[in-house]
């Protein structure tokens, strides 16, 4: 243990701490900007110095140890005087129009400045600006960026993809997509971790509010939204509202008021993915074709962007089943607007979800009958739905219980156990059981494969033995673990049958349209609360959902039949996207546009 003094109080800390945690497990919070624990540990910004008694500079908190009998002052004239003009000079290079940033009121930067009680700007404004494509689904906006190089780091290290890289050199220095590429031309999984992490409003997901509300206000079109489960984990964060009351149902009564004609549970065509994906993995199995690479999961369009552009020789071991939000819109636009007697063009299929790369999964086209067009219309992420909620005025303490509409109303524990890492593979395994046993399985019965700690590795395997079948199967969440655990079965160091992946850590509840906290990661507690739920549900199998049944008695007939295939299913060779780019022995990537 080191002995050392911080602001006048006498403490102990670990050798190799840092003078932040050191401060920070005392009770003594310092302000910070670009730090991400383990991640960005740089001292960019130089926000966070302290007055170290004896010497003359000051030095940065977030990456210099703590020694025996330091004097530290984290906030003494001379360290206020300074972080003042640091933060000043900051602001100076960003656009400060905070009225209309999305961000506002949730921005760490703006924060700092009231903390520091700064009211009037010292240095001359230069704001940078660089051209960006509107229409992407990823926004950035350079006015805002404050160069703490958080997007870059994450990227690099959580998702393996180096879509950003700083450019240029001194004061000219700024952020940009890597290897002089527009956006649309990066291998970009659309996985949102960059959005989560900025700590200012220079990254942000396309704003597609006013598609819901021209909807709402057309007369000629029936809007239909379902919601994700992952949402009724984090929707009320910034609301005000405790998590046991911001239920789902008070989701299905906000939209509904809004104007939603039918509002619906994704977690019902969770339960329908999971009949499609079940039946397609054991019908593999049994052919052997899994013998030499497994089946992946193919319901988080996130992790089918990456293995298109970083495994393209693999997309056709993807489970060709639709992801649920698909799914739902797909049976939106044939069956339930049949039931209705409405034309699928008069359908406007909204869904509420926990994912930026979900704006991107809508441009997948869908065929019915005389129809063309798609599956989705509009996607919402966790976020614009909060703002939603505020721009209509809606007080959340007001609103009502409400179950969701009639014909897709029942959806299982295992639907629900979608939004967290594991969960498609824990439901999956439920059903798959039942169809080669002949009876269901205990609820709990494949938990192993449920993420256990904050400290898990991002990947978990197991094996089952099912009437003499051995099943190996993994789970990943993160695109860096998903890369090692791809090169681990190419290398042939690892076999499985069965392999799901998400994007994102923790799966969807810790997506990247989900509200922004500070230097907190919330996925772990989040996905704690779909298993609560799940583990509380009077259904586990999405097998048994009376909904699911009649939908196949009445529309479908079985799983994997003709016409699920052609509403169910994907053709994932339809659409490409852009391959990893080739770098040099440095890491730079080597834009083959530019080559002679």
């Amino acid at each position: 243990m080191v002995n050392l003094t911080i602001d006048n109080i006498k403490i102990s800390a670990n050798e190799n701490m840092t003078i932040m945690e050191a401060a920070e497990n005392a009770g003594i919070p310092i302000p910070r900007l670009c730090f991400l624990k383990g991640i960005n540990e740089i001292a960019a910004c130089r926000v966070c110095v302290v007055e170290l008694e004896g010497k003359e500079k000051l030095i940065t908190a977030c990456n210099n140890s703590v020694e025996e009998g330091m004097v530290v002052y984290t906030n003494s004239p001379k360290v206020r005087l300074d972080r003042r003009r640091t933060v000043q000079m900051i602001l100076s290079q960003h656009d400060c129009k905070c009225a209309t940033c999305v961000r506002s009121g949730n921005c760490t930067l703006q924060t700092l400045a009231n903390e520091l009680n700064i009211q009037d700007i010292l240095y001359e404004e230069q704001l940078e600006y660089q051209p960006w494509d509107k229409k992407f689904p990823l926004i950035r906006d350079s006015k805002k960026c404050v160069k703490c190089m958080r997007c870059i780091q994450v990227c690099d290290k959580i998702q393996s993809l180096n879509i950003w890289e700083l450019e240029g050199t001194g004061a000219r220095t700024t952020i940009n997509v890597s290897g002089s590429r527009t956006i649309a031309e990066a291998d970009c999984s659309l996985c949102g971790q960059c959005i989560t992490h900025c700590p200012v409003g220079a990254l942000r997901e396309r704003d597609d509010t006013e598609k819901f509300w021209r909807a709402v206000a057309d007369p000629d079109k029936v809007v239909v939204v379902q919601v994700a489960p992952a949402i009724r984990t984090a929707w009320g964060e910034h609301l005000g509202l405790d998590l046991k009351d911001a239920s789902v149902n008070k989701i299905f009564d906000a939209l509904k008021r809004m104007g939603a004609d039918y509002v619906f549970d994704t977690s019902f065509s969770a339960d329908l993915t999971i009949m499609e994906e079940a039946y397609e993995f054991l019908e593999r199995f049994s052919k052997g074709e899994l013998k030499d690479k497994p089946m992946f999961t193919s319901c988080c369009p996130g992790w089918v962007r990456f293995i298109k552009s970083q495994y393209p020789h693999l997309v056709s071991h993807l489970s060709s089943a639709k992801s649920p939000m698909q799914m739902f819109g797909a049976v939106m636009k044939s069956y339930f607007a049949e039931k209705i007697g409405k034309k699928p063009e008069d359908i406007f299929s909204v869904a509420i979800m926990p994912c930026v790369a979900k704006k991107s999964e809508i441009d997948m086209e869908l065929f019915y009958g005389e129809y063309a067009g798609h599956d989705m219309d509009c996607v919402l992420t966790t976020r614009e739905f909060v703002r939603m909620i505020k721009s209509a005025h809606i007080l959340p303490k007001t609103l009502k219980e409400i179950e969701p509409d009639n014909l897709f109303s029942d959806a299982s524990g295992a639907g629900i156990i979608f939004g967290a890492t594991g969960g498609v593979m824990e439901a999956a395994l439920r059903t798959a059981y039942y169809a080669i046993m002949g009876e269901n399985c205990p609820p709990e019965a494949f938990k192993v494969v449920r993420n256990s700690s904050q400290e898990e590795s991002g990947v978990i395997e197991a094996s089952f033995t099912l009437k003499e079948n051995n099943l190996n199967i993994a789970v990943a969440s993160g695109l860096a673990n998903t890369r090692r655990l791809i090169d681990s079965i190419e290398a042939g160091e690892k076999h499985y049958d069965f392999v799901e992946i998400m994007a994102c850590p923790g799966g969807c509840v810790g997506g990247g349209g989900q509200p922004i906290h500070e230097g907190c990661e919330l996925a772990f507690e989040r996905g704690q609360n779909l298993y609560f739920i799940d583990s509380n549900s009077k259904l586990r199998y999405s097998h048994e959902n009376k909904d699911i049944k009649a939908l196949y008695e009445n529309f479908f007939e079985k799983p994997n039949s003709h016409k699920a295939h052609s509403l169910l299913h994907t053709d994932h060779f339809v659409w490409e996207m852009p391959r990893s780019p080739k770098r040099d022995r440095k890491g730079y990537v080597i834009n083959e546009k530019f080559q002679s």
